[in-house]
């Protein structure tokens, strides 16, 4: 067993103890009301596109989400939230330092041993969830349920959902696809986003994501026999049916979004394995993106 596939079946446990947590850490954590941002890189940024959506969408107070090497200056916020699993990563650390004094920040890490403890104003660490895989599953995933479960969003049956996406078996002829496309609605486009990128990382598959409304405008033209389009959430009026008209494999989500999420890193290990990948260590990536001075 490869390591990714040992830190993506222990997800629900970390996502039960996140859960737990989260009720410690109310106070490094957005409160109602306050105007936030919540920045990362690669997966972390698409987790944080998630989680700005559910706050928002909660009415809990306006929320943005950013590529930490894209975060406006010129706004002003009562809280920037980092997600950084390595607490190493050069954008993420460049930006806590422009903020520091400025704005409260807090920092959601797999490592306390890194720069980012300096950095932030506020810590919560999550060391039970870090991984030795390049590619990220479970500290994303758990971060992610750490705010949900902050927001009072979290449930058992989300946890439920997770362990039947691990047990299941993967819908038929789907690893065998040359082309996959990932549709989410709200909150789980940024999931769809994430699904996206475990496929391109572990298994160097040709991918894309999209809001699920957008698909018809244009990209819904790439499907055909031997693509799948799956969709992490409830599905557009008349969608599947168009889908499966071009010849394309139509896999409908049926298990709360972060689940099926779960179930796109099981197919995305299950790919790289047809191919022959090792999808612990993708080409041209390191675990974190550390840039020279």
């Amino acid at each position: 067993m490869t390591h990714v596939e040992d830190e993506l079946n222990s997800q629900p446990e970390c996502w039960t103890r996140a859960a737990e947590l989260a009720t410690g850490h109310a106070g490094a954590l957005p409160a109602p009301g306050e105007r936030v941002a919540i920045v990362g890189c690669g997966t972390s940024y698409f987790m944080a596109q998630a989680a700005a959506a559910l706050r928002e969408g909660a009415g809990l107070g306006e929320t943005d989400a950013f590529a930490a090497s894209e975060f406006p200056y010129g706004r002003s916020y009562d809280r920037v939230v980092a997600l950084t699993r390595s607490g190493t990563t050069t954008e993420v650390l460049d930006l806590l330092g422009q903020l520091k004094g400025r704005t409260q920040t807090t920092a959601v890490t797999a490592d306390p041993e890194t720069p980012v403890m300096a950095a932030a104003d506020e810590m919560v660490v999550l060391d039970f969830a870090d991984e030795r895989s390049v590619v990220q599953t479970r500290f994303a995933t758990t971060a992610l349920t750490l705010l949900r479960a902050h927001l009072g969003l979290h449930t058992d049956a989300v946890v439920a959902d997770a362990r039947t996406a691990l047990s299941t078996p993967l819908p038929a002829g789907l690893v065998e696809c040359t082309q996959f496309t990932f549709l989410g609605r709200g909150w789980s486009t940024g999931l769809a986003n994430e699904a996206g990128l475990k496929m391109r990382e572990a298994s160097l598959s040709w991918t894309e994501a999209y809001p699920a409304m957008e698909y018809r405008h244009g990209p819904i033209s790439i499907t055909t026999h031997g693509t799948a389009t799956w969709t992490l959430d409830v599905a557009p009026e008349g969608l599947a049916e168009q889908v499966r008209a071009t010849g394309g494999l139509w896999i409908q989500g049926s298990l709360d979004p972060l689940a099926e999420l779960v179930r796109a890193q099981r197919l995305a290990v299950a790919v790289a394995a047809r191919r022959g990948l090792d999808p612990d260590r993708p080409r041209h990536l390191t675990r974190s993106v550390i840039l020279a001075p």
